[in-house]
């Protein structure tokens, strides 16, 4: 594929692999310890605004519309709750063990998928880096 020939929609998609790839070359190769709540805090901030642009653009029943075209918009679908799902499994321990209200994230995760989930994951690497500096 010709880069010089694809469509901004093409080019936005490939865009979206760009943190992906750097998150798993950090998690690879910094093999970190605890979480970066800012870096959680940044992507949730930045998908939730890129979000609203869409919505703004497309409306909130683009999300149905996507998902229940075809097939491949169907399996797109199933693998985003099973992938949410999948995370909230083996977060939820660890929230509980920070005393955060599990329930509650739960459901905005839920309702906002990937964007919950890093508001989530922020909250509770930063309840971890607090507990780490009362130990120490």
């Amino acid at each position: 594929m010709n880069p010089l020939e694809m469509s901004p929609l093409e080019i936005l998609t490939i865009i979206g692999l760009i943190p992906g790839i750097a998150a798993l070359l950090y998690i690879l190769v910094a093999k970190p310890i605890l979480g970066s709540p800012i870096i959680a805090a940044m992507f949730s901030g930045g998908f939730a605004a890129f979000t609203a642009i869409q919505i703004w653009q497309d409306g909130i029943v683009m999300f149905w519309t996507n998902h229940s075209a075809n097939l491949t918009g169907i399996q797109v679908w199933w693998d985003l709750v099973f992938c949410v799902m999948i995370a909230l499994f083996f977060i939820a321990p660890r929230a509980r063990k920070m005393d955060m209200n599990v329930p509650l994230w739960a459901l905005f995760v839920g309702c906002t998928a990937s964007i919950g989930l890093f508001a989530m994951i922020a909250r509770l690497f930063w309840l971890e880096s607090q507990a780490e500096t009362d130990v120490s």
